[in-house]
């Protein structure tokens, strides 16, 4: 009976510690799990108002490149990718819009990509909530658009960044990262 108190208490003890591992296989805290200014892909947040007040709100994180090839390297050519690091990007809006020339309705969806050297496709998926990976399928997409690719500027941009820049007709939706931006047209009303 002792041993088995004992045993009790070590667990417990063990589990208050609360060492947990991450996705990248790091120990961290549970404050640190949970306090996303902690991580090494830290948060970030694009916003755009259209003329009406209406809004596109994405919400990533950030990795960084820390020296690594990001395209062809660590992020696989013709594979999805989340678009960030830990959980899924989601990309909110409260007007219905045509991306990439699709509707998309308002709503909130996360966006995957497909990375290629030519071109990339963006994925708007239905499903919400979920961790970045594994990707949650074909059968919860709601479209599939083309994005053009265009090379940044030297030096190579060290953090993956979303942007939503205005322009005559609404806004583009660009990825920048290491000497690669992506981007899409947006514009307000479904067609």
């Amino acid at each position: 009976m002792r041993m088995r108190k004992f045993f009790a208490a070590v667990t417990l003890v063990l589990a208050s510690a609360g060492i947990v591992y991450s996705h990248e296989g790091l120990k961290t805290s549970p404050v640190q799990a949970t306090d996303k200014s902690k991580r090494p892909s830290p948060a970030a947040h694009a916003e755009y108002q259209f003329g009406d007040g209406k809004t596109v709100i994405v919400d990533y994180s950030s990795p960084r490149a820390k020296g690594r090839t990001v395209y062809g390297g660590l992020v696989p050519y013709g594979q999805i990718w989340r678009a960030g690091a830990n959980e899924a990007t989601t990309f909110v809006t409260n007007t219905d819009l045509m991306v990439g020339g699709k509707a998309v309705p308002a709503g909130s969806y996360t966006i995957f990509v497909i990375p290629n050297k030519d071109k990339w496709t963006l994925i708007i998926q239905k499903k919400t909530g979920e961790w970045g990976v594994p990707y949650p399928g074909e059968a919860s997409e709601l479209l599939r658009t083309d994005m053009k690719v265009s090379p940044l500027p030297s030096p190579p941009l060290e953090n993956f960044t979303i942007g939503l820049d205005k322009t005559a007709s609404g806004c583009t939706l660009h990825m920048d990262w290491e000497t690669t931006r992506a981007s899409v047209d947006i514009a307000e009303g479904a067609k």
